[in-house]
């Protein structure tokens, strides 16, 4: 059986201290050693407990970026890691959608408040509220449309396609009104990647290629993983699947250093023209967790650093440990950070 089949795939948006309490207590052992001398020696750190393969850059308003890695790139290779691999970014990808979303709004292509049976009127009469819903209740996961990643039959035969997966939540009734709450739902990017391709009249990462990558001179951000050589992406795995993941499909995929550049426009507006930047941020976030099948990210900006963090890791797993871990090592490395510019 396929890994794909028995994984699910979402952003965990708790604190650490929060999804603690959900995995073992021995973990509170990676916390408790003082900070080592480098970011390199924490990696280390990580790696001797359970990652495999680890990658952190830190990118500063000015100076140069701190860039490291630990383990693996490809451990059957005997190949080490490299801080310029390509990895999948699973849900900060999000991010790209929504300043897309921002900018077709603020030029007039995409009205925020038309419903969504407007856009895509084949599913009108399947998806609750369709007259209701609107594009930006999708950005915001305002919407109330059920996550087809938490149906179950998700994981027991998936889809083979964008459209299988919105099948599984077609004719379902919704969590809840219409902008009355909030649920991260997977559900609502699907939908506004099929409205963005009828918006822009081809696949909308063209758009996203042409609108945010190429004018941030981004050129390691590809929107899946056949668009490359395999073997330029770190591998990835799943704790009890004896299979490398890599050769998946999963969505985008991004060095570190180009996630980072793009956080960072993010929140310095450099991403946006006039008014796009006030738009957006009455849209979505400026930072953003990852999380699919062998691979786990989160990108950060630390304002007080004027540092963007991103880290890149494998393996994953059911219960928790390896997110945690993982998360106890970014905020050891941005303990690091601001240590060593106190040093400066």
């Amino acid at each position: 059986m396929s890994l794909k089949k028995r994984l699910f795939q979402v952003v965990l948006l708790t604190s650490t201290a929060a999804s603690l309490f959900y995995v073992p207590w021995a973990i509170l052992g990676a916390w408790l050693p003082p900070l080592p001398d480098s970011v390199e020696a924490q990696l280390e750190a990580a790696t001797n407990g359970a990652l495999e393969g680890i990658i952190v850059y830190a990118d500063f308003g000015e100076g140069p970026p701190v860039a490291a890695a630990v383990g693996w790139h490809d451990a059957a290779k005997q190949l080490p890691a490299r801080p310029d691999a390509l990895f999948k970014i699973a849900s900060i990808s999000k991010l790209y959608v929504a300043v897309a979303v921002t900018k077709l709004a603020a030029r007039g292509e995409l009205d925020l408040d038309a419903p969504l049976r407007a856009f895509l009127p084949e599913y009108a009469d399947r998806i609750a509220h369709a007259d209701r819903i609107t594009p930006r209740m999708l950005v915001q996961h305002r919407s109330g449309i059920p996550n087809f990643t938490d149906v179950e039959r998700f994981w027991s035969d998936p889809p083979g396609s964008a459209e299988g997966c919105l099948e599984l939540v077609l004719d379902a009734p919704a969590d809840f009104e219409p902008g009355a709450d909030w649920a991260y739902s997977n559900t609502n990017y699907l939908l506004l990647g099929f409205i963005l391709d009828r918006v822009c009249g081809e696949p909308h990462f063209a758009f996203i290629q042409s609108e945010i990558l190429d004018r941030l001179g981004l050129t390691s951000t590809f929107a899946g993983v056949d668009e490359f050589n395999e073997g330029d992406v770190m591998s990835g795995f799943h704790v009890g699947h004896p299979h490398d993941l890599k050769g998946e499909s999963t969505g985008m995929v991004a060095t570190a250093a180009d996630v980072a550049q793009f956080v960072r426009s993010l929140n310095d507006g450099s991403v946006f023209d006039a008014g796009e930047a006030e738009l957006y941020a009455t849209l979505y976030e400026f930072e953003h967790t990852g999380l699919v099948p062998g691979y786990q990210s989160t990108a950060t900006y630390h304002k007080d650093l004027d540092a963007v963090v991103v880290q890149f890791s494998t393996p994953t797993d059911f219960n928790g440990y390896q997110w945690n871990l993982a998360a106890i090592c970014r905020d050891r490395v941005v303990g690091i950070l601001e240590r060593d510019r106190g040093r400066r």
